[in-house]
């Protein structure tokens, strides 16, 4: 594992002042880009692009997101202690970190079996402890529900009934719905029982494989 040093430290320093400039105000949310050393999630041919605002691939055709969009999810969240977050889409498992970072406690659920098995591994080893789950994502974790957050890291064709159905009263759900090269990033709130929905810019992520996502 690459250490993190006072190079590293200064250039996440430099990272969070680009999340800053891009409009992202969150201090927590920014306290905690500071503090995850995102350069570990990379292969050692790709150290010099781990603290750019760019999205990097990570094998299995799923990709590293890009800083501002962990940032500006995680913003929209409004995480607050304890609050119990769903992550669909695990990947490298720089988000979930970031969600431990700013209180939470984060059941996160991967598809792809072979990056489940990496991170189950990896992140404990960096002192991140979420508790990993293996399977479709798009249906979320009934036998764990409800949550007071759910965060989808994958773009999805629609709304999924299941993920709604799993919010806690007062959640929020933050999710890319739309095609499969570019997707709207979607805000739900539960409020008496009914949904209440704010559109935000558009952003590109991988397609949310499932039985409520895209079919391979």
């Amino acid at each position: 594992m690459t250490p993190d040093t006072y190079k590293t430290r200064g250039l996440r320093n430099k990272l969070v002042k680009v999340l800053e400039n891009k409009g992202i105000t969150d201090l927590r949310v920014l306290q905690a880009i500071a503090k995850v050393p995102r350069h570990v999630f990379f292969e050692n041919a790709l150290l010099e692009h781990a603290y750019q605002d760019k999205a990097f691939p990570i094998g299995e055709g799923q990709t590293i997101s890009q800083p501002f969009t962990v940032a500006f999810q995680s913003e929209k969240l409004e995480i607050k202690p304890k609050d119990k977050v769903l992550e669909i889409g695990t990947g490298s498992g720089y988000q979930a970190c970031i969600l431990v970072e700013l209180g939470a406690i984060v059941y996160t659920i991967e598809y792809n079996k072979v990056l489940f098995e990496r991170t189950k591994k990896f992140l404990p080893e960096l002192g991140y402890k979420p508790y990993f789950f293996h399977g479709d994502g798009s249906k979320g974790l009934p036998t764990k529900a409800p949550f007071d957050k759910i965060i989808v890291t994958a773009g999805a064709p629609v709304l999924p009934d299941a993920l709604t159905d799993q919010l806690a009263e007062g959640g929020i759900l933050i999710i890319p719905i739309g095609g499969k090269e570019k997707q709207q990033m979607v805000r739900i709130r539960k409020k008496n029982g009914k949904l209440i929905r704010e559109d935000f810019d558009y952003f590109a992520f991988v397609p949310l494989l499932g039985e409520q996502g895209w079919n391979k």
